[in-house]
């Protein structure tokens, strides 16, 4: 049974304002937890290796801290619109239905307030502190995920994630743009690390929770095409991975501490793939999901420690 908490009502001397600063004040780890946390730290540290890499040296100040905290603020704007479509299937599925809009912990109208709000203070931030076109981007991120993804395409195909990955990947060219204020070839060259990435990270959690797919009728790969040919896939694209990871240091952009970490890590990712193809037990999908996301932010632990430890003359 979904739990509820009192709800205060504003006095008749309160703003509509104070009432949901107050309210937020109390309900703070739920407004909190659907910004995704988490997620969205992996998020900006990805976007701080494309600013890192951008330029030469240390990094501006002035464009660091707005450009990290514009970031972060639609990324968790995207994450919290996110819970807000998903409310209904999220009561019903295992994985989510103790997340705060199915408890009730939060309401959709304050959830959608509050989104709302840091996404505007974010927009804000980055078009004026830091450039326009990350401004713009960042914007078209959030639209991405929120709702052409989450809205349409978790709804309409098995490839839903590996079309609609591409709104999480962009975060490195968010970083680049902030700092250059241009598009790179280098910069798209992380973006597609993460693009591919993306599909054997999210299989592996849909393998893992198939039933709870097929419950809300979303259509992801195991559900619409078998556990098996989402094995098979998985396994493709963390070969496809291995070979995308080593462009960095083939186009000259990293060193070789990168170039062996890189190899050290897809073929751990790789043998996690193999296993769960060939030799899978109870826990091996999960267990696949966890260290994916292990391995990205090695992976760019790696390129941002390269980076500066040997640096590409």
């Amino acid at each position: 049974m979904s739990k509820s908490l009192p709800v205060t009502r504003p006095s008749a001397n309160s703003t509509a304002n104070e009432f949901f600063l107050r309210h937020f004040v109390d309900h703070w780890r739920a407004y909190y937890d659907i910004t995704k946390p988490k997620v969205v730290a992996l998020l900006v540290l990805t976007a701080l290796v494309g600013m890192s890499l951008s330029v030469p040296g240390g990094l501006p100040w002035q464009l660091l801290i707005p450009a990290m905290l514009g970031i972060a603020l639609l990324s968790s704007a995207a994450a919290a619109i996110n819970h807000i479509v998903d409310e209904k299937i999220d009561t019903i599925m295992g994985r989510t239905h103790n997340r705060p809009l199915p408890e009730g912990r939060i309401t959709v109208e304050n959830a959608i307030i509050f989104a709302v709000s840091i996404a505007v203070i974010g927009f804000v931030i980055l078009f004026t502190l830091v450039n326009p076109l990350t401004a713009m981007l960042t914007l078209a991120g959030l639209v991405g995920y929120s709702f052409v993804y989450t809205m349409y395409l978790k709804r309409a195909t098995p490839q839903n994630i590996t079309i609609g990955g591409l709104a999480g990947a962009i975060p490195p060219l968010l970083g680049w743009t902030a700092m250059t204020n241009e598009i790179a070839p280098n910069a798209l060259l992380l973006v597609l690390i993460i693009f591919t990435w993306t599909p054997p990270h999210f299989w592996a959690l849909a393998i893992h929770r198939k039933d709870d797919y097929a419950k809300v009728n979303i259509p992801m790969l195991p559900v619409t095409h078998g556990i098996s040919f989402t094995k098979t896939q998985i396994l493709l694209y963390t070969l496809l991975l291995f070979v995308v990871c080593l462009l960095p240091y083939l186009v000259g952009m990293s060193n070789w501490l990168y170039l062996a970490g890189a190899c050290v890590l897809n073929l751990i990712f790789i043998g996690y793939a193999w296993q769960l193809k060939f030799h899978a037990k109870k826990d091996t999908a999960m267990a696949t999901f966890k260290f994916s996301i292990v391995h990205l932010m090695l992976l760019f632990i790696l390129l941002l420690l390269d980076h500066y430890w040997l640096p590409i003359n």
